[in-house]
């Protein structure tokens, strides 16, 4: 019977460096069950950011980086031996069983997350990276417009108000109304990533008689990221 499964056979290509992104759904239903903090909630990004970090060194990932209840996890070395249908379903419910795990509360209905593969080229990571990130901006902005606007007046009056404003319209009229977006925590405009740092490890070499440098890497949670740039991820050595 195994010829009647579809697709099992379908891989990403050999040699390939891959992006996972999972995207959590019906999230919006879920964030009304749990009563979630609008415009953000602390404890729900606390989680999300302990979800990124067991994705990332349960599946040896380069970089992760998520922000509202979208993740991307980049890998060099393809789990699975590369089969997509097991890469897809295997890390999506491990990505929901994290969140349950941290989350530690009552759910009404189990949450779940979709996954989809992009293979990339290292020179496209950057780019990748910078459009997503910048989509979190956009979800700041919009995020802080619709939540302002709902304080003030009904949903389907804000829904409506919002609708033809861009983002510099809703940036200015919340600017207006005394809510400087600058002033917002660095995450919620840019996002959070899981990567690794070296720290500097002072020993004495007994051999020489003298103190002597050495680095550790360790897995680093950045929640005060700067603009994406070609610098950044040559520094954190994910692309060269």
């Amino acid at each position: 019977m195994k010829e009647f499964e579809v697709y099992s056979s379908l891989r990403v290509p050999k040699n390939s460096k891959i992006i996972i992104r999972l995207d959590g759904r019906s999230f919006h239903k879920l964030a009304r069950d749990l009563n979630l903090v609008k415009p953000y909630d602390d404890n729900f990004y606390e989680v999300i950011s302990k979800v990124c970090r067991d994705l990332f060194e349960e599946f040896s990932a380069e970089f992760v980086y998520t922000f509202s209840d979208e993740i991307s996890l980049l890998l060099d070395n393809v789990p699975f031996d590369g089969r997509i249908e097991k890469i897809n379903s295997v890390i999506a419910s491990f990505t929901a069983s994290s969140f349950v795990m941290h989350y530690n509360t009552q759910f009404k209905k189990p949450p779940a997350f979709d996954s989809r593969i992009i293979p990339i080229n290292e020179k496209d990571i950057l780019n990748y990276f910078k459009w997503r990130q910048d989509e979190s901006w956009r979800n700041c902005v919009n995020s802080h417009g619709i939540s302002f606007l709902k304080s003030k007046y009904s949903n389907t009056e804000a829904n409506e108000k919002i609708k033809g404003m861009n983002l510099s319209d809703i940036h200015e009229f919340l600017f207006e109304n005394g809510i400087n977006l600058n002033d917002v925590e660095n995450y919620k405009k840019r996002g959070i990533a899981v990567y690794r740092k070296n720290k500097e490890i002072v020993g004495f070499n007994k051999k020489e008689n003298k103190n002597q440098i050495s680095y550790r890497s360790y897995i680093y949670t950045d929640w005060e990221l700067p603009i994406f740039s070609e610098e950044f991820f040559k520094d954190i050595k994910v692309i060269e």
